[in-house]
């Protein structure tokens, strides 16, 4: 069973989601874990899921914390089904990595390599692992199709001996990092009670259980005497930004600078507007500095930086320029790290050694990763839609004139705005003609990465302020634009988008309460079948926060990447991504053991 579609079920049986379940008929939600206290029980149930499978079920009297320590096991998957799909890679932990073939009545048959004799084909080598011992194997997850070996060969223990020594080196150097944070002290942020209560309800939205769990985190970190170093992940749309821009208003409250770094400055221009709203009643100044400032405008930022007027700083890497001195930054936040190296974070960091650093990510960290590092790299996690969030109901159809033009004018009648995708900017002017034939009536503008910073961020307020109907445009929307008005995407040729890339930019629409639409069109004879299987999943992970499905595997190998970095990731290859975590935090545990 798919963890939404349970959580869908007990919310009709009209139980109510709370976030610290204690009374009958309620349910809470941590990531993969759900808490639920039936209504004709007597114990609270926590229920652990891994993909569609329940991994584990416990039970505990209310008065107790709901945990794993002691759990009743469930010794089956869902409907009797295999945990694994024929041709999947597998990780036996003792016999390393193999091809999952079938499960049989008493067993899952795993294929290893076949034995190389010149001139002949040999049958592969197969191991049966009987069903009681499921807790042996493990889904493989890494970085790219893995090698497989002979069964009875030295060469998985020799892997698995090495990975564990560079695993706990990896251990080392955390634990390591941690201990110098630890020496670095900085006068802790102090809570203004009256003005963060009214920034809070002016928020026009209510605030999920997620984002308030994310809120408490980073405001613990900056009542502490350690600087904060933390990671925010969550869906897109479902409000990293709000986070950042509370632990930016605490900043400038307690005296202190605030440096924004995103990555384009289209994601610039739009957070720039975000805090400039929300923070201007409260006499905050706050500036944007990108390419499209003049010369004039640039030096009067570096005037008001350096005599500490200027409060809060948005801006892509021209914020790193060595013109401009920070009277007494604070808090560094910066917006998909993955887009930046670790050396502009270091350059800020050598500068101000207090620096508080606040890492904003739709890219999801593995929960297993985030248990290993626990502690030890702080990470909030998102996964719960913003209240009256829409589901994006998602067609993947052969490309046809009569449905893009239905698709236009539902969103036209309903005054809503649409994004056309092209996926190559030589295809924009053909594509421009051919929805100008439909006749629809719709105001059309084009953005792609060859226009100047100018005509992209003037072309954007164009269409933020209902100038035009439709944009029609590259992947260059796919990073963080944020307007509640648009609520149909299609894309002309989806066989060319990735899992994930296409997820995020589904994820651009559908931001408001409206419902929203997504039309993946391809044309039959470019579709190919991995390409086809791709469309497949796109159509059917469709409900919020599908990046935990659809976009998982993909999102978060890149999430993992992105924490672990090259030389780790190398190791996780070899020995899959949940055996790595698995021994990543046996190594910690036994180290803070030690200590």
């Amino acid at each position: 069973m798919q963890l939404s579609e349970f959580l869908r079920k007990i919310a009709e049986l009209g139980y109510s989601k709370v976030w610290e379940t204690g009374n009958r008929g309620e349910f809470s939600q941590r990531g993969g874990v759900i808490h639920i206290f039936p209504i004709n029980y007597d114990e609270i149930l926590t229920i652990e899921f891994e993909g569609n499978y329940i991994l584990e079920i416990a039970a505990a009297a209310p008065s107790s914390k709901p945990n794993f320590k002691s759990p009743k096991k469930s010794d089956f998957f869902p409907g009797g089904a295999a945990p694994f799909r024929p041709g999947d890679y597998v990780v036996h932990i003792d016999h390393g990595i193999g091809i999952f073939r079938c499960g049989r009545d008493d067993d899952y048959m795993i294929e290893y390599a076949a034995p190389k004799i010149a001139g002949k084909v040999v049958e592969p080598d197969t191991l049966f692992v009987p069903k009681v011992q499921i807790k042996r194997l493990s889904p493989y997850l890494g970085f790219k199709k893995p090698e497989i070996h002979r069964l009875g060969t030295p060469i998985w223990s020799i892997t698995k001996r090495k990975a564990k020594e560079d695993i706990m080196a990896f251990a080392k150097e955390l634990l390591k990092s941690l201990a110098a944070r630890k020496t670095v002290s900085r006068i802790p942020y102090k809570p203004h009670k009256e003005p963060e209560e009214e920034i809070i309800s002016n928020f026009p939205h209510e605030y999920t259980a997620d984002q308030v769990r994310a809120i408490e985190e980073v405001f613990a970190d900056m009542e502490k005497p350690e600087p904060m170093e933390r990671i925010v992940t969550g869906d897109v749309g479902f409000g990293k930004t709000e986070v950042a821009l509370l632990a930016a208003f605490r900043t400038v409250l307690n005296g202190k600078q605030v440096a924004v770094l995103s990555p384009t400055t289209i994601l610039a221009d739009q957070h720039f507007e975000v805090f400039n709203e929300r923070l201007a009643g409260f006499g905050v100044e706050v500036a944007r500095l990108t390419r499209l400032e003049t010369i004039e405008k640039i030096k009067d930022i570096a005037k008001k930086l350096e005599s500490g007027v200027l409060d809060i700083v948005i801006g892509t890497h021209k914020i790193l320029g060595k013109n401009f001195v920070y009277k007494n930054l604070g808090l560094l936040i910066i917006d998909e790290e993955q887009k930046f190296g670790v050396r502009h974070k270091e350059h800020f960091k050598k500068l101000f050694p207090q620096l508080d650093v606040l890492t904003l990510s739709a890219t999801p960290i593995p929960r297993t990763l985030n248990m290993a590092l626990s502690g030890i790299r702080p990470i909030s996690t998102i996964e719960t839609a913003p209240t009256g969030k829409s589901e994006i109901k998602t067609y993947v159809l052969p490309k046809n004139k009569k449905i893009m033009k239905e698709a236009i004018l539902a969103e036209l009648e309903r005054n809503g705005q649409i994004y056309f995708l092209a996926n190559r900017i030589h295809k924009i002017p053909q594509l421009l003609e051919e929805i100008k034939t439909l006749k629809t009536g719709a105001r059309i503008a084009v953005l792609h990465g060859r226009m100047s910073e100018k005509q992209l961020i003037g072309t954007m307020h164009d269409f933020r302020t209902h100038k035009f109907d439709m944009l029609l445009s590259t992947t260059i929307i796919e990073n963080g634009l944020d307007l509640s008005n648009v609520n149909t995407l299609i894309v002309e040729d989806a066989t060319k988008l990735g899992l994930s890339q296409a997820h995020q930019l589904r994820g651009r629409i559908g931001r408001g309460e409206r419902e929203g639409f997504a039309y993946f069109l391809y044309t039959t004879q470019r579709l190919k079948e991995r390409a086809a299987e791709r469309l497949e999943a796109l159509e059917r992970y469709s409900w919020l926060g599908a990046g935990l499905e659809i976009a998982k595997r993909d999102l978060e190998l890149r999430g993992a990447g992105n924490i672990l970095g090259k030389a780790q990731s190398g190791i996780a290859y070899r020995v899959g991504l949940n055996l790595y975590f698995e021994l990543l935090e046996e190594a910690i545990a036994e180290l803070k053991g030690s200590a």
